[in-house]
């Protein structure tokens, strides 16, 4: 029991290194390629890098007799179920993040990411009813909605322009996100599909997707260096490939809500590397606004309480 917590928590802490580490890798692959490129670059190098996973391993999932189950699924509705995941979770959001970082830093994008949480505690409560808030968490996704506008700086003039459509463009990112954690644990979680073969098939429609729309995203020019193609790999082998897999076992082993709080650890690491490798500065209302959204996310996911209320959230978390 303790080394399978352990395992999930070295998953979780993984998860948030590789992908705090992703905005760096966006920003960086945008000095050769197009923001389309990044996003279709990534989804079909992790689909490959899975594909390889599931071929060399192929997991099964026993059945209740004992027999072993199919290596990926037979059922339409699920292939169904994982076109809508392969759109909410890579298609829409990497190109919304990719073309963000073209009018934001890296750093701000990754702060962006850290209300991941409060989408999800929105969207599996009022949209999909996989779980409950009480008074504290309401009050949560408030105080995170409120640190959201002071990031955005709506009273200064410069975020009346592209700025802000880059920052609105990563708020759609991470509202796909809360519906993904959302509808997976909805209709797909609870499902006999092994981990790498339900990353798998996320990101591996997601490739089928990106393919088809390959004239419009990534049939333009390019100009590769090494560090380009090295951020290119990672995006796609790390942060598309092996992150899918821990997120599938955090995923089931916490729930979405739980497994949604990876933000917690990418802001720390996206806000590091943006300021210590590419000189990215914040004004003054970015880190007070990322305060307000941490403690948003921390009354949301029920580590924080107003204590009248207290023993009565205990209840129903």
């Amino acid at each position: 029991m303790r080394s399978g917590r352990l395992s999930t928590w070295v998953q979780f802490l993984a998860m948030g290194l590789v992908w705090g580490a992703s905005f760096l890798f966006m920003k960086v692959a945008l000095d050769g390629v197009s923001f389309g490129q990044i996003a279709w670059s990534r989804t079909v190098l992790g689909a490959l890098a899975l594909g390889v996973i599931v071929l060399v391993t192929r997991p099964r999932v026993t059945a209740a007799d004992g027999t072993p189950g199919p290596v990926l699924p037979r059922d339409r509705a699920v292939w169904l179920h994982f076109l809508v995941v392969s759109l909410t979770t890579c298609v829409i959001p990497y190109l919304c993040f990719a073309w963000a970082e073209q009018y934001v830093s890296s750093s701000l994008a990754s702060i962006y990411n850290a209300t991941t949480p409060i989408m999800t505690a929105l969207i599996v409560t009022a949209v999909f009813r996989v779980e409950r808030l009480g008074l504290s968490r309401w009050a949560g996704v408030g105080v995170g909605i409120v640190g959201v506008l002071v990031i955005i700086g709506p009273w200064q003039y410069q975020a009346l322009t592209g700025s802000l459509a880059g920052q609105l463009a990563c708020l759609v990112a991470t509202l796909c996100y809360g519906f993904t954690f959302g509808y997976q644990r909805r209709f797909l979680s609870q499902r006999p599909i092994a981990p790498a073969t339900f990353a798998f098939l996320s990101i591996g429609v997601s490739a089928v997707v990106m393919l088809a729309l390959t004239p419009w995203l990534a049939l333009t020019p390019v100009d590769l260096d090494w560090a380009i193609v090295g951020s290119l790999l990672a995006l796609g082998v790390l942060g598309t490939g092996l992150a899918y897999i821990w997120l599938i076992n955090v995923l089931r082993a916490w729930g979405p809500t739980g497994s949604s709080t990876v933000t917690y650890v990418t802001p720390v690491v996206g806000v590091a590397l943006g300021v210590v490798l590419l000189g990215e500065t914040f004004s003054w209302h970015e880190p007070i606004g990322a305060v307000l959204v941490l403690l948003g996310i921390l009354l949301t996911q029920g580590r924080l309480r107003l204590s009248r209320r207290r023993r009565a959230e205990a209840s129903v978390a």
